[in-house]
């Protein structure tokens, strides 16, 4: 359904970092400039970080979340930790699984910029 999801960032490196170490987490390259973006590219998609193009400060969405497939919740936590060392803030509950059905591990963030985020990890179902 989606092709890319960008966020507007503040500080251009400072994201970088950030958004390396944490995507870094997943197996995603570091980001690649184009302009004043970087891009950080997937199999299953794009996510990019930029300062806003038309000149205004960068905000984030009230409400908005932005959610990261992972593969485990060892991954998850690994995720939220790089998030947490370079800049980011804990947010919502702590980083584990919560009640279903099925139950699912959420890890939850703010990036620099306030941009919420989410690890996600659906077990996978029983037989």
């Amino acid at each position: 359904m989606f092709s890319h999801v960008m966020v507007g960032v503040s500080d251009l490196e400072a994201s970088k970092k950030f958004y390396d170490a944490l995507l870094g987490t997943l197996g995603i390259a570091p980001g690649v400039a184009n302009r004043n973006r970087y891009f950080y590219r997937s199999p299953t998609g794009t996510f990019g970080i930029s300062t806003p193009i038309n000149g205004q400060p960068a905000t984030y969405g009230n409400g908005s979340t932005i959610g990261f497939a992972v593969s485990s919740p060892e991954q998850g936590d690994a995720w939220h930790l790089a998030g947490i060392a370079n800049g980011g803030v804990t947010c919502e509950d702590p980083p584990g699984f919560r009640a279903g059905p099925p139950p699912i591990y959420l890890a939850y963030l703010r990036d620099p910029d306030g941009n919420k985020l989410c690890a996600l990890y659906r077990p996978p179902k029983a037989a």
